[in-house]
Protein backbone atom coordinates (compact mmCIF):
# COMPACT_ATOMS: atom_id res chain seq x y z
CA UNK A 1 0.00 0.00 0.00
CA UNK A 2 2.83 2.44 0.85
CA UNK A 3 4.00 2.17 -2.77
CA UNK A 4 0.77 3.75 -3.91
CA UNK A 5 0.86 6.41 -1.21
CA UNK A 6 4.18 7.67 -2.49
CA UNK A 7 3.59 7.02 -6.18
CA UNK A 8 0.22 8.70 -6.63
CA UNK A 9 1.62 12.21 -5.99
CA UNK A 10 4.26 11.46 -8.63
CA UNK A 11 1.50 10.64 -11.10
CA UNK A 12 -0.06 14.03 -10.50
CA UNK A 13 3.26 15.80 -10.99
CA UNK A 14 3.87 14.31 -14.44
CA UNK A 15 0.49 14.69 -16.12
CA UNK A 16 -3.15 14.23 -15.13
CA UNK A 17 -3.45 11.81 -18.06
CA UNK A 18 -0.25 9.85 -17.44
CA UNK A 19 0.58 7.29 -14.77
CA UNK A 20 3.81 5.38 -14.17
CA UNK A 21 3.92 1.87 -12.75
CA UNK A 22 6.48 -0.70 -11.83
CA UNK A 23 5.12 -4.25 -11.99
CA UNK A 24 4.53 -4.40 -8.24
CA UNK A 25 2.82 -1.00 -8.25
CA UNK A 26 0.57 -1.99 -11.14
CA UNK A 27 -0.44 -5.22 -9.40
CA UNK A 28 -1.17 -3.43 -6.13
CA UNK A 29 -3.12 -0.70 -7.90
CA UNK A 30 -5.22 -3.28 -9.75
CA UNK A 31 -6.00 -5.18 -6.56
CA UNK A 32 -6.97 -1.90 -4.91
CA UNK A 33 -9.35 -0.75 -7.67
CA UNK A 34 -10.59 -3.86 -9.47
CA UNK A 35 -14.39 -4.21 -9.34
CA UNK A 36 -14.30 -7.99 -9.54
CA UNK A 37 -12.31 -7.99 -6.33
CA UNK A 38 -14.83 -5.60 -4.79
CA UNK A 39 -17.57 -8.13 -5.56
CA UNK A 40 -15.53 -10.87 -3.91
CA UNK A 41 -15.26 -8.69 -0.80
CA UNK A 42 -19.04 -8.26 -0.84
CA UNK A 43 -19.41 -12.04 -0.93
CA UNK A 44 -17.38 -12.22 2.30
CA UNK A 45 -19.71 -9.70 3.92
CA UNK A 46 -22.71 -11.73 2.76
CA UNK A 47 -21.21 -14.90 4.21
CA UNK A 48 -20.57 -13.11 7.49
CA UNK A 49 -24.18 -11.86 7.52
CA UNK A 50 -25.45 -15.41 6.97
CA UNK A 51 -23.31 -16.61 9.86
CA UNK A 52 -24.85 -14.03 12.19
CA UNK A 53 -28.26 -14.99 10.86
CA UNK A 54 -27.59 -18.56 11.99
CA UNK A 55 -26.33 -17.35 15.37
CA UNK A 56 -29.40 -15.14 15.82
CA UNK A 57 -31.69 -18.16 15.35
CA UNK A 58 -30.18 -19.66 18.53
CA UNK A 59 -30.82 -16.56 20.62
CA UNK A 60 -34.06 -15.69 22.47
CA UNK A 61 -36.63 -13.92 20.34
CA UNK A 62 -38.49 -11.16 22.21
CA UNK A 63 -41.66 -9.46 21.03
CA UNK A 64 -44.01 -6.94 22.62
CA UNK A 65 -47.64 -6.11 21.89
CA UNK A 66 -50.35 -3.88 23.26
CA UNK A 67 -54.10 -3.78 22.63
CA UNK A 68 -57.17 -1.79 23.67
CA UNK A 69 -60.64 -3.31 24.05
CA UNK A 70 -64.02 -1.67 24.76
CA UNK A 71 -67.25 -3.71 25.00
CA UNK A 72 -69.35 -0.49 24.96
CA UNK A 73 -71.01 -1.08 28.35
CA UNK A 74 -71.84 -4.74 27.89
CA UNK A 75 -72.23 -6.79 31.08
CA UNK A 76 -71.83 -10.55 31.22
CA UNK A 77 -75.04 -12.14 32.57
CA UNK A 78 -74.27 -15.03 34.93
CA UNK A 79 -77.79 -15.39 36.31
CA UNK A 80 -77.84 -13.84 39.78
CA UNK A 81 -74.58 -12.05 38.99
CA UNK A 82 -73.64 -9.62 36.27
CA UNK A 83 -70.03 -8.77 35.53
CA UNK A 84 -69.17 -5.56 33.76
CA UNK A 85 -66.94 -5.76 30.71
CA UNK A 86 -65.01 -2.55 31.29
CA UNK A 87 -62.68 -0.93 28.76
CA UNK A 88 -59.11 -2.12 29.21
CA UNK A 89 -55.68 -2.12 27.71
CA UNK A 90 -53.23 -5.03 27.72
CA UNK A 91 -49.47 -5.10 27.40
CA UNK A 92 -47.68 -8.33 26.53
CA UNK A 93 -43.99 -9.32 26.32
CA UNK A 94 -43.16 -12.76 24.91
CA UNK A 95 -39.75 -14.43 24.98
CA UNK A 96 -39.20 -17.65 23.03
CA UNK A 97 -36.23 -19.89 22.36
CA UNK A 98 -36.46 -22.72 19.87
CA UNK A 99 -33.60 -25.17 19.40
CA UNK A 100 -33.04 -28.04 17.00
CA UNK A 101 -30.09 -29.79 15.41
CA UNK A 102 -30.55 -28.05 12.06
CA UNK A 103 -29.74 -24.69 13.63
CA UNK A 104 -26.44 -25.99 15.04
CA UNK A 105 -25.50 -27.55 11.70
CA UNK A 106 -26.45 -24.34 9.84
CA UNK A 107 -23.96 -22.46 11.99
CA UNK A 108 -21.21 -24.83 10.87
CA UNK A 109 -22.28 -24.40 7.23
CA UNK A 110 -22.11 -20.63 7.64
CA UNK A 111 -18.50 -20.99 8.86
CA UNK A 112 -17.63 -23.06 5.79
CA UNK A 113 -19.24 -20.48 3.50
CA UNK A 114 -17.19 -17.73 5.12
CA UNK A 115 -13.96 -19.67 4.67
CA UNK A 116 -14.80 -20.34 1.03
CA UNK A 117 -15.48 -16.64 0.50
CA UNK A 118 -12.07 -15.82 2.04
CA UNK A 119 -10.31 -18.32 -0.23
CA UNK A 120 -12.17 -16.99 -3.27
CA UNK A 121 -11.10 -13.45 -2.40
CA UNK A 122 -7.44 -14.51 -2.11
CA UNK A 123 -7.71 -16.46 -5.37
CA UNK A 124 -9.25 -13.46 -7.14
CA UNK A 125 -6.48 -11.19 -5.87
CA UNK A 126 -3.92 -13.63 -7.21
CA UNK A 127 -5.66 -13.91 -10.59
CA UNK A 128 -5.81 -10.14 -10.98
CA UNK A 129 -2.12 -9.77 -10.08
CA UNK A 130 -1.21 -12.53 -12.55
CA UNK A 131 -3.29 -10.96 -15.31
CA UNK A 132 -1.54 -7.64 -14.73
CA UNK A 133 1.84 -9.37 -14.82
CA UNK A 134 0.99 -11.10 -18.11
CA UNK A 135 -0.16 -7.83 -19.69
CA UNK A 136 2.84 -5.94 -18.29
CA UNK A 137 5.24 -8.44 -19.89
CA UNK A 138 3.19 -8.53 -23.09
CA UNK A 139 3.53 -4.77 -23.41
CA UNK A 140 7.28 -4.93 -22.78
CA UNK A 141 7.75 -7.77 -25.26
CA UNK A 142 5.68 -6.00 -27.91
CA UNK A 143 7.69 -2.82 -27.40
CA UNK A 144 10.88 -4.86 -27.76
CA UNK A 145 9.49 -6.31 -31.00
CA UNK A 146 8.82 -2.82 -32.33
CA UNK A 147 12.34 -1.73 -31.37
CA UNK A 148 13.91 -4.67 -33.21
CA UNK A 149 11.73 -4.10 -36.26
CA UNK A 150 12.70 -0.41 -36.37
CA UNK A 151 16.37 -1.38 -36.26
CA UNK A 152 15.81 -3.76 -39.17
CA UNK A 153 13.83 -1.12 -41.02
CA UNK A 154 16.65 1.38 -40.60
CA UNK A 155 19.15 -1.11 -42.05
CA UNK A 156 16.84 -2.05 -44.90
CA UNK A 157 16.19 1.59 -45.81
CA UNK A 158 19.93 2.20 -45.88
CA UNK A 159 20.43 -0.71 -48.27
CA UNK A 160 17.54 0.50 -50.43
CA UNK A 161 19.02 4.00 -50.62
CA UNK A 162 22.41 2.55 -51.63
CA UNK A 163 20.77 0.40 -54.29
CA UNK A 164 18.66 3.27 -55.65
CA UNK A 165 21.76 5.44 -55.92
CA UNK A 166 23.50 2.64 -57.81
CA UNK A 167 20.50 2.41 -60.14
CA UNK A 168 20.61 6.16 -60.71
CA UNK A 169 24.25 5.97 -61.84
CA UNK A 170 23.55 2.88 -63.96
CA UNK A 171 25.53 0.26 -62.04
CA UNK A 172 22.53 -1.66 -60.62
CA UNK A 173 19.22 -2.98 -61.86
CA UNK A 174 15.94 -1.27 -60.88
CA UNK A 175 14.48 -4.66 -59.91
CA UNK A 176 17.03 -4.90 -57.11
CA UNK A 177 15.87 -1.58 -55.69
CA UNK A 178 12.24 -2.59 -56.15
CA UNK A 179 12.75 -5.80 -54.22
CA UNK A 180 14.27 -3.91 -51.31
CA UNK A 181 11.48 -1.32 -51.49
CA UNK A 182 8.91 -4.09 -51.12
CA UNK A 183 10.87 -5.38 -48.12
CA UNK A 184 10.86 -1.88 -46.60
CA UNK A 185 7.10 -1.49 -47.18
CA UNK A 186 6.41 -4.92 -45.69
CA UNK A 187 8.45 -4.09 -42.62
CA UNK A 188 6.70 -0.73 -42.21
CA UNK A 189 3.32 -2.50 -42.37
CA UNK A 190 4.48 -5.06 -39.80
CA UNK A 191 5.56 -2.27 -37.45
CA UNK A 192 2.17 -0.56 -37.75
CA UNK A 193 0.36 -3.82 -37.06
CA UNK A 194 2.56 -4.46 -34.03
CA UNK A 195 1.94 -0.92 -32.77
CA UNK A 196 -1.81 -1.54 -32.98
CA UNK A 197 -1.33 -4.79 -31.06
CA UNK A 198 0.59 -2.86 -28.42
CA UNK A 199 -2.30 -0.44 -28.02
CA UNK A 200 -4.65 -3.38 -27.54
CA UNK A 201 -2.39 -4.69 -24.77
CA UNK A 202 -2.40 -1.30 -23.07
CA UNK A 203 -6.19 -1.12 -23.37
CA UNK A 204 -6.45 -4.48 -21.63
CA UNK A 205 -4.08 -3.22 -18.94
CA UNK A 206 -6.24 -0.12 -18.49
CA UNK A 207 -9.25 -2.36 -17.95
CA UNK A 208 -7.42 -4.34 -15.28
CA UNK A 209 -6.32 -1.12 -13.57
CA UNK A 210 -9.77 0.50 -13.97
CA UNK A 211 -8.23 3.50 -15.76
CA UNK A 212 -9.89 5.67 -18.37
CA UNK A 213 -9.08 4.97 -22.00
CA UNK A 214 -7.21 8.26 -22.48
CA UNK A 215 -4.75 7.68 -19.62
CA UNK A 216 -1.20 7.06 -20.83
CA UNK A 217 0.52 4.21 -18.96
CA UNK A 218 4.29 4.36 -18.56
CA UNK A 219 6.05 1.12 -17.58
CA UNK A 220 9.07 1.89 -15.42
CA UNK A 221 10.65 -1.59 -15.56
CA UNK A 222 12.12 -3.41 -18.52
CA UNK A 223 12.40 -7.04 -19.48
CA UNK A 224 15.93 -7.35 -18.12
CA UNK A 225 14.74 -6.00 -14.75
CA UNK A 226 11.95 -8.56 -14.45
CA UNK A 227 13.20 -11.69 -16.22
CA UNK A 228 15.27 -13.45 -13.59
CA UNK A 229 16.18 -16.96 -14.71
CA UNK A 230 17.73 -17.72 -11.34
CA UNK A 231 14.39 -17.10 -9.62
CA UNK A 232 12.74 -19.23 -12.28
CA UNK A 233 15.18 -22.05 -11.57
CA UNK A 234 14.40 -21.79 -7.85
CA UNK A 235 10.73 -22.12 -8.73
CA UNK A 236 11.47 -25.38 -10.50
CA UNK A 237 12.98 -26.76 -7.28
CA UNK A 238 10.00 -25.77 -5.12
CA UNK A 239 8.13 -28.73 -3.64
CA UNK A 240 4.43 -28.90 -4.50
CA UNK A 241 2.17 -28.71 -1.44
CA UNK A 242 -1.31 -29.41 -2.73
CA UNK A 243 -2.90 -27.92 0.40
CA UNK A 244 -1.66 -24.47 -0.66
CA UNK A 245 -3.49 -24.61 -3.98
CA UNK A 246 -6.57 -22.36 -4.01
CA UNK A 247 -8.66 -24.69 -6.17
CA UNK A 248 -7.89 -27.64 -3.93
CA UNK A 249 -8.66 -25.66 -0.78
CA UNK A 250 -12.01 -24.59 -2.23
CA UNK A 251 -12.80 -28.17 -3.20
CA UNK A 252 -11.94 -29.42 0.30
CA UNK A 253 -14.29 -26.86 1.83
CA UNK A 254 -16.95 -27.82 -0.70
CA UNK A 255 -16.51 -31.48 0.31
CA UNK A 256 -16.90 -30.55 3.97
CA UNK A 257 -20.01 -28.60 3.02
CA UNK A 258 -21.45 -31.72 1.37
CA UNK A 259 -20.75 -33.67 4.56
CA UNK A 260 -22.55 -31.04 6.64
CA UNK A 261 -25.52 -31.27 4.28
CA UNK A 262 -26.03 -34.88 5.40
CA UNK A 263 -26.42 -33.77 9.02
CA UNK A 264 -28.58 -30.81 8.01
CA UNK A 265 -30.89 -33.07 6.02
CA UNK A 266 -31.13 -35.48 8.94
CA UNK A 267 -32.07 -32.73 11.38
CA UNK A 268 -34.58 -31.06 9.07
CA UNK A 269 -37.31 -33.39 10.35
CA UNK A 270 -35.77 -33.80 13.79
CA UNK A 271 -37.35 -32.77 17.11
CA UNK A 272 -37.52 -29.11 18.11
CA UNK A 273 -37.50 -27.93 21.72
CA UNK A 274 -39.12 -24.58 22.46
CA UNK A 275 -39.19 -22.67 25.73
CA UNK A 276 -41.23 -19.53 26.20
CA UNK A 277 -42.08 -16.95 28.84
CA UNK A 278 -44.95 -14.51 28.62
CA UNK A 279 -45.60 -11.47 30.74
CA UNK A 280 -49.09 -9.86 30.68
CA UNK A 281 -50.22 -6.59 32.21
CA UNK A 282 -53.77 -5.23 32.10
CA UNK A 283 -55.12 -1.81 32.91
CA UNK A 284 -58.86 -1.25 33.36
CA UNK A 285 -60.34 2.13 32.54
CA UNK A 286 -63.17 1.75 35.10
CA UNK A 287 -63.55 1.13 38.85
CA UNK A 288 -66.33 -1.36 38.30
CA UNK A 289 -65.67 -4.93 39.36
CA UNK A 290 -64.72 -7.09 36.42
CA UNK A 291 -63.14 -10.45 35.69
CA UNK A 292 -59.52 -11.00 34.64
CA UNK A 293 -58.44 -14.60 34.03
CA UNK A 294 -55.09 -13.78 32.36
CA UNK A 295 -52.08 -14.60 34.60
CA UNK A 296 -49.33 -11.95 34.66
CA UNK A 297 -46.56 -14.53 34.05
CA UNK A 298 -46.58 -17.75 32.12
CA UNK A 299 -43.71 -20.17 31.48
CA UNK A 300 -43.95 -23.12 29.13
CA UNK A 301 -42.00 -25.63 27.09
CA UNK A 302 -42.83 -27.56 23.95
CA UNK A 303 -41.35 -30.58 22.23
CA UNK A 304 -42.25 -31.02 18.57
CA UNK A 305 -41.48 -34.39 16.95
CA UNK A 306 -42.47 -34.78 13.28
CA UNK A 307 -44.17 -38.12 12.58
CA UNK A 308 -44.78 -40.18 9.46
CA UNK A 309 -42.02 -38.46 7.44
CA UNK A 310 -39.34 -41.07 7.94
CA UNK A 311 -39.47 -42.43 4.39
CA UNK A 312 -39.09 -38.96 2.89
CA UNK A 313 -36.32 -38.10 5.34
CA UNK A 314 -34.48 -41.36 4.61
CA UNK A 315 -34.54 -40.64 0.86
CA UNK A 316 -33.24 -37.10 1.40
CA UNK A 317 -30.41 -38.33 3.63
CA UNK A 318 -29.48 -41.00 1.10
CA UNK A 319 -29.34 -38.36 -1.64
CA UNK A 320 -27.10 -36.16 0.52
CA UNK A 321 -24.78 -39.08 1.26
CA UNK A 322 -24.48 -39.90 -2.43
CA UNK A 323 -23.66 -36.25 -3.16
CA UNK A 324 -20.96 -36.37 -0.48
CA UNK A 325 -19.52 -39.58 -1.93
CA UNK A 326 -19.46 -37.99 -5.36
CA UNK A 327 -17.64 -34.98 -3.91
CA UNK A 328 -15.05 -37.27 -2.33
CA UNK A 329 -14.42 -38.88 -5.71
CA UNK A 330 -14.01 -35.44 -7.28
CA UNK A 331 -11.55 -34.47 -4.53
CA UNK A 332 -9.47 -37.59 -5.11
CA UNK A 333 -9.47 -37.06 -8.89
CA UNK A 334 -8.43 -33.43 -8.37
CA UNK A 335 -5.47 -34.49 -6.23
CA UNK A 336 -4.23 -36.75 -9.01
CA UNK A 337 -4.93 -34.11 -11.66
CA UNK A 338 -3.07 -31.37 -9.80
CA UNK A 339 -0.01 -33.58 -9.32
CA UNK A 340 0.01 -34.42 -13.02
CA UNK A 341 -0.49 -30.73 -13.83
CA UNK A 342 2.49 -29.88 -11.62
CA UNK A 343 4.71 -32.25 -13.57
CA UNK A 344 3.45 -30.82 -16.85
CA UNK A 345 4.04 -27.22 -15.76
CA UNK A 346 7.57 -28.10 -14.67
CA UNK A 347 8.15 -29.58 -18.12
CA UNK A 348 6.65 -26.49 -19.80
CA UNK A 349 8.85 -24.10 -17.83
CA UNK A 350 12.02 -26.10 -18.45
CA UNK A 351 11.21 -26.28 -22.16
CA UNK A 352 10.49 -22.54 -22.25
CA UNK A 353 13.87 -21.76 -20.64
CA UNK A 354 15.70 -24.02 -23.08
CA UNK A 355 13.85 -22.51 -26.03
CA UNK A 356 14.65 -18.99 -24.80
CA UNK A 357 18.37 -19.76 -24.59
CA UNK A 358 18.34 -21.24 -28.09
CA UNK A 359 16.32 -18.39 -29.62
CA UNK A 360 18.57 -15.82 -27.95
CA UNK A 361 21.58 -17.40 -29.64
CA UNK A 362 19.63 -17.68 -32.89
CA UNK A 363 18.94 -13.94 -32.91
CA UNK A 364 22.64 -13.19 -32.47
CA UNK A 365 23.54 -15.52 -35.33
CA UNK A 366 20.79 -14.21 -37.63
CA UNK A 367 21.84 -10.62 -36.87
CA UNK A 368 25.48 -11.36 -37.73
CA UNK A 369 24.43 -13.13 -40.93
CA UNK A 370 22.26 -10.19 -41.97
CA UNK A 371 25.01 -7.66 -41.24
CA UNK A 372 27.52 -9.79 -43.18
CA UNK A 373 25.19 -10.13 -46.19
CA UNK A 374 24.44 -6.40 -46.06
CA UNK A 375 28.16 -5.57 -46.22
CA UNK A 376 28.67 -8.01 -49.07
CA UNK A 377 25.75 -6.42 -50.88
CA UNK A 378 27.26 -2.96 -50.48
CA UNK A 379 30.42 -4.25 -52.15
CA UNK A 380 28.45 -6.02 -54.86
CA UNK A 381 29.28 -9.56 -53.69
CA UNK A 382 25.74 -10.51 -52.59
CA UNK A 383 22.43 -10.07 -54.40
CA UNK A 384 19.28 -8.27 -53.29
CA UNK A 385 17.63 -11.68 -52.92
CA UNK A 386 20.33 -12.65 -50.42
CA UNK A 387 19.56 -9.49 -48.46
CA UNK A 388 15.84 -10.19 -48.54
CA UNK A 389 16.27 -13.78 -47.38
CA UNK A 390 18.66 -12.87 -44.58
CA UNK A 391 16.33 -10.06 -43.49
CA UNK A 392 13.37 -12.43 -43.44
CA UNK A 393 15.37 -14.94 -41.40
CA UNK A 394 16.36 -12.21 -38.96
CA UNK A 395 12.76 -11.11 -38.46
CA UNK A 396 11.69 -14.72 -37.93
CA UNK A 397 14.47 -15.25 -35.39
CA UNK A 398 13.52 -12.08 -33.54
CA UNK A 399 9.86 -13.10 -33.56
CA UNK A 400 10.72 -16.50 -32.13
CA UNK A 401 12.88 -14.82 -29.51
CA UNK A 402 10.19 -12.49 -28.19
CA UNK A 403 7.69 -15.35 -28.31
CA UNK A 404 10.04 -17.42 -26.15
CA UNK A 405 10.09 -14.57 -23.63
CA UNK A 406 6.30 -14.71 -23.34
CA UNK A 407 6.37 -18.49 -23.05
CA UNK A 408 8.72 -18.25 -20.05
CA UNK A 409 6.47 -15.66 -18.37
CA UNK A 410 3.29 -17.63 -19.01
CA UNK A 411 4.85 -20.90 -17.88
CA UNK A 412 6.22 -19.27 -14.75
CA UNK A 413 2.90 -17.63 -13.86
CA UNK A 414 1.04 -20.92 -14.37
CA UNK A 415 3.44 -22.75 -12.07
CA UNK A 416 3.29 -19.97 -9.46
CA UNK A 417 -0.51 -20.18 -9.52
CA UNK A 418 -0.41 -23.89 -8.90
CA UNK A 419 2.16 -23.59 -6.11
CA UNK A 420 0.53 -20.42 -4.74
CA UNK A 421 3.90 -18.70 -4.67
Amino acid sequence: MWLLVFSLPLFAQTSPKQVSFSLAEAQEYAVEHNRTLANASIDIQKAQANKWKSIASLLPQVSASSSYSNSLGYKMDLGPMKISMTPYMTFNISTTVGLNGAQIVSLGIADISRRMADITLEKTERQIADQVETLYFSALVTEETIRLLNENLKSMRKLHDITQNSVDVGVAEQTDADQLQVQVATMESTIKTTERSLEMVYNSLRLQLCLEDDVDIVLTQGIDDLLNLRTTSDLLATEFDINNNYDYKLLKESTELARKQIALTGWTNGPTVSVYHQYNARHNFSDEATMNMTPPNMLGAQLNIPLFAFGKNYAAIKDARLAYKKQLNTLEDTELSLNVQHNQLLYNLRSAIEKYEIQKQNVDVAKRVFDNVAKKYEYGVASSLDVTNSGTNLIAAQSNYVQSLLEIVNAQISLEQLLNK
